[in-house]
C-alpha cells in the first residue's frame, strides 16, 4: 500500500448538474481562480476533460499551469484525432513547459455520436484496438533515441521521432478509463493509473482484480483511481438535505433544457454505474446514486454523502481494496474544491498515514 494522491477537476466556465453554462466558454479569470484554488485546497493534480465541441484541454492546461507553481494536471485526450507521432511531441513539450506536472488521461470513446462529431466512426472495439497502438507508439516515441518506421492497422509513418522528450522519465503518467471486454487488455499493458467511476465497494473489487491478473501477464503493476462526487455539511442529516437539493435543481435544469430523463451513456462504466444504482439510491454505507439514475450516468456522477469524517472514512473503504487515487469534484465546482481542502482531504490523508503505520509492524 501507498499514500494517496487527490484529483480534482477545472473547466474553462462554471458548468455542473446544478449550473447550466453561461457567458463565454472560456472564462481566463476562472480558470485561473478554478487552478489556484484547487493547488491552495492540497490537490496533487486536476483533470481538464475532453468534449467534442467544447475548448481545447491541452491549451487550457497550459494557461492554468502558467498560473501555479506546484500542483500537476491531468490532460483528458481522445486516440485517434491526432496522428501518434505528433500528439507525443506535443505531450512532451507541454510537460516541459510545465515543469513535469502533466500526466495524460487517455479516453478511446464510449459514444459513436461524439466521436462521430470529430469525424470518427469506428466502432467502439476498433476504437480500443487503436488506442492499443497508439499507446505502443507514443511510449516507444518518448524513450527512443533513434528514428523508427511503423506500419500497424491504423498508423503508418516512416522515421517517426521526436526530439522532445517529457520530463518525466521514461514518459508521462499514463492514465486509463475503460470496463469493457475490449478495454481491459489494453489497460493491462499500458495503464500506470487505471481510472473508475464512482461504482459500489464489491464492483471495485471485481474490476480491479481482473485489470491487476491482465497487467501481470504484461508483467506490470498498476494503480487505481475512483471518482466521486462528494456532497458535504456538519451534520449527516444536513448532508442529504444537500443532496436533495442537487437533485431537484438537476431536474429543474434538465427539464429547462428540454432534456427526457435521461437515456444511459453508450459506454460500459454508465452501465456499471446504472448496475449499481439498480440497488437503490443508497449503496453500502454512503454513495448515493441518484444523480447518475438521473442523468443516465453520463459522466462520474455518484456521490458520497455525508460529514467530512464520514466521507473521509468512506473513501478509507476504497482504500483498503487497493485504490490509491481519488478523483473528486463537487456541484458547485470552485465552492466545493475550496471546501473538500478544509477538511475532507486532510481527514482523509491523516487516516491513510493511520492505516500505514498500522501495517508497518505487520510487514516487519
Amino acid at each position: 500500500m501507498s499514500s494517496i494522491e487527490f484529483i480534482g477537476m477545472i473547466q474553462t466556465q462554471k458548468v455542473s448538474e446544478t449550473h447550466a453554462p453561461q457567458g463565454p466558454a472560456v472564462d481566463r479569470d476562472y480558470v485561473r481562480a478554478f487552478a489556484q484554488a484547487h493547488e491552495a485546497a492540497g490537490f496533487d493534480r486536476v483533470l481538464v476533460p475532453h468534449h467534442s465541441t467544447g475548448p481545447s484541454a491541452t491549451l487550457t492546461i497550459a494557461y492554468a499551469a502558467a498560473h501555479t507553481e506546484r500542483i500537476h494536471y491531468m490532460l483528458a485526450h481522445r486516440p485517434g484525432f491526432t496522428a501518434p507521432t505528433l500528439a507525443a511531441r506535443q505531450i512532451a513539450t507541454l510537460d516541459q513547459f510545465s515543469g513535469g506536472r502533466l500526466g495524460v488521461h487517455f479516453i478511446s470513446g464510449g459514444s459513436d455520436a461524439e466521436q462521430r462529431r470529430d469525424g470518427d466512426y469506428l466502432d467502439h472495439d476498433q476504437r480500443y484496438e487503436r488506442t492499443d497502438e497508439y499507446l505502443g507508439i507514443l511510449r516507444r516515441l518518448w524513450t527512443s533515441d533513434q528514428p523508427f518506421d511503423h506500419e500497424g492497422s491504423h498508423y503508418r509513418f516512416e522515421a517517426g521521432f521526436s526530439e522532445v522528450k517529457p520530463v518525466q522519465q521514461p514518459h508521462v503518467p499514463i492514465y486509463f478509463g475503460g470496463a469493457s471486454e475490449a478495454a481491459i487488455p489494453v489497460a493491462g499493458r499500458h495503464a500506470d493509473v487505471y481510472a473508475l467511476w464512482g461504482e459500489s465497494l464489491d464492483q471495485v473489487r471485481e474490476l480491479t482484480t481482473r485489470v491487476r491478473a491482465e497487467a501481470a501477464k504484461n508483467g506490470r503493476q498498476v494503480r487505481f483511481s475512483v471518482s466521486f462526487r462528494p456532497i458535504l455539511a456538519d451534520s449527516e442529516g444536513a448532508a442529504w438535505d444537500r443532496a436533495h437539493r442537487v437533485l431537484e435543481e438537476t431536474k429543474r435544469l434538465r427539464v429547462q433544457a428540454g432534456y427526457a430523463r435521461g437515456g444511459p451513456q453508450q459506454s460500459e462504466g454508465a452501465r456499471r454505474l446504472l448496475a449499481a444504482a439498480e440497488k437503490g439510491t443508497r449503496v453500502d454505507k454512503r454513495l448515493w446514486t441518484a444523480i447518475a439514475q438521473e442523468t443516465g450516468a453520463r459522466s462520474n456522477s455518484t456521490a458520497l454523502v455525508g460529514t467530512p469524517e464520514q466521507v473521509a472514512d468512506a473513501l478509507l473503504d476504497y482504500y483498503d481494496l487497493g485504490v490509491t487515487t481519488f478523483l473528486i469534484r463537487g456541484f458547485d465546482p470552485l465552492e466545493d474544491a475550496i471546501d473538500y481542502g478544509r477538511e475532507l482531504i486532510p481527514r482523509t490523508r491523516a487516516l491513510v498515514a493511520q492505516r500505514l503505520a498500522e501495517q508497518q509492524p505487520k510487514a516487519a
